[in-house]
């Protein structure tokens, strides 16, 4: 047992090692005040469907870690606010907390990271005596198990402990932190770790008061004469999101530390709000997370940092509608829940753009009860309207002629356009959704990237009105749809 775990983490280091060499990456947050989250092994589907590789959990949520488990998807883990004043606290808390949350779940899944508390010293001040305990306590935790060379301790901190971020050159953190932050910074020296951010050039603008141009926010080019520069170093930044970055870094200096690097745990752009935030649109967050994922992937630092890499998670990868305040809080997700994009997104080096075709399907399940997978079917094609024109005889999709074929089919058609009204892939237990394309031949579910070749004829005298209407002569088989076992490749490298 004892040389499985240190092959494991072994292994487990060199894949670090390994993912590090290849430059920098763009992660994703996963929020869950979503009122239809998929259940966890579907958003491992659509990680894996859009070749996400990184991830950023805000708590430890136990079926979520499993589900990750063995999809080489790097994992950061969050300790909740809630939990941060009793880990600062009590060391066996802490270790306690370690083996429930990290070690019960490595090597198999593969975490990388733990973030300590969501911005405590602005949310929650009172617990900033215990943060840098609570930091210490766990990295020991991880030290008695072995895995402090593979998990890393940081926790996130938002721009406000910085109260005049421009120019940069000039930042520094609120004084009135300076022992917490001495020895938190003292902390990511000792262990090798990252000061974590949240950067949002979002609320730089729009709470800006018209000091910087929306272009500037965007990443987008400026001319000459409105360049912004740093008046005392000369230096250009060519984006909110660089000064940003650097402020932290000039504050950092400013306590005479050099060489801890800054990881981005959060930015983003919403893409709706309510009348009063018009920069909250779909062009705007298409604009600022494309350029933002270019920018990223580029491996270059800010201009006082340029060999510095800025790793950074997106936020985020769902809408979380049950999150209160504005209109603009509830619309910062990248993908809709059935996995189809909000808008067009490019996804790394490769040329792949996501747009509004959906990842991931809905087919029966092959051991279904025949008479629920009856039922559904003809629900799916009468009341449910879906398309089923497809599978009638002669047409794409009529064979394999077995039920399952005809109600994944129909389970589907009915998913891809209902879904994002509230339409699930269930239909009385008999459905699941999967990451991979069920199309065959020129049969193309809709979803698929080639689905037109099934754009059939409308429903007119094809759609069922009474039950047992698409009973004709099918027969129950185990069809099965499996996921392809393909080697992915790294979509953040």
């Amino acid at each position: 047992m004892m040389l499985k775990r240190w092959l494991g983490s072994v292994l487990l280091l060199l894949l670090g090692i390994f993912a590090n060499a290849l430059g920098a990456f763009v992660g994703i947050n996963i929020g869950t005040d979503v009122s239809n989250l998929p259940s966890e092994i579907d958003i491992v589907a659509i990680l894996k469907a859009h070749q996400i590789t990184h991830v950023r959990l805000y708590d430890a949520n136990a079926r979520l870690l499993k589900a990750l488990s063995n999809s080489r998807i790097e994992v950061m883990v969050g300790v909740t606010n809630e939990e941060v004043l009793g880990i600062g606290e009590s060391p066996s808390a802490a270790a306690a907390w370690i083996n429930k949350n990290v070690a019960a779940y490595m090597p198999s899944t593969n975490i990388t990271a733990v973030a300590v508390g969501s911005e405590v010293l602005t949310t929650i001040p009172h617990a900033a005596s215990v943060l840098v305990s609570a930091m210490n306590n766990l990295h020991k935790a991880l030290v008695a198990t072995n895995l402090n060379f593979q998990v890393k301790v940081s926790t996130p901190q938002s721009m406000d402990i910085i109260p005049r971020p421009f120019p940069p050159s000039t930042s520094t953190f609120n004084s009135s932190w300076n022992s917490t932050i001495y020895q938190l910074l003292q902390f990511l020296k000792n262990t090798n770790s990252s000061y974590m951010l949240n950067a949002y050039p979002y609320y730089g603008y729009t709470k800006g008061d018209g000091i910087f141009p929306i272009d500037y926010a965007l990443f987008h080019p400026l001319p000459s004469v409105k360049q912004i520069v740093d008046p005392n170093t000369l230096f250009h930044y060519n984006s909110m999101f660089d000064a940003m970055v650097d402020a932290n870094y000039y504050s950092i200096d400013a306590f005479g530390f050099s060489g801890i690097p800054i990881v981005v745990t959060e930015t983003g752009w919403p893409w709706f709000g309510g009348s009063n935030e018009p920069d909250a649109s779909i062009e705007n967050a298409k604009s600022f997370n494309n350029n933002l994922i270019r920018r990223v992937l580029n491996a270059s630092g800010p201009p006082s940092k340029p060999t510095f890499p800025i790793n950074t998670y997106i936020y985020e990868l769902f809408n979380e509608d049950k999150r209160p305040g504005p209109v603009s809080e509830k619309n910062w997700g990248v993908l809709f829940t059935n996995g189809s994009a909000v808008y067009p997104l490019s996804l790394g080096n490769s040329s792949q753009i996501t747009g509004n075709t959906s990842a991931v399907f809905c087919v029966a399940k092959a051991d279904a009860d025949s008479d629920k997978l009856q039922d559904g079917l003809n629900w799916a094609c009468g009341q449910g309207q879906a398309n089923c024109a497809a599978i009638q005889q002669g047409q794409p999709c009529y064979l394999p002629n077995n039920l399952v074929s005809h109600a994944s089919y129909a389970y589907n058609d009915y998913y891809q356009k209902m879904q994002s009204v509230g339409g699930t892939c269930d239909f009385d237990g008999t459905a699941m959704t999967t990451a991979a394309d069920p199309s065959h031949g020129t049969c193309r579910f809709a979803g698929s990237s080639n689905s037109s070749t099934s754009e059939l004829s409308p429903r007119s005298a094809l759609t069922p009105e009474s039950p047992g209407a698409w009973s004709t002569s099918l027969q129950v088989s185990r069809l099965q749809f499996v996921i392809p076992a393909t080697i992915l490749a790294l979509m953040f490298s």
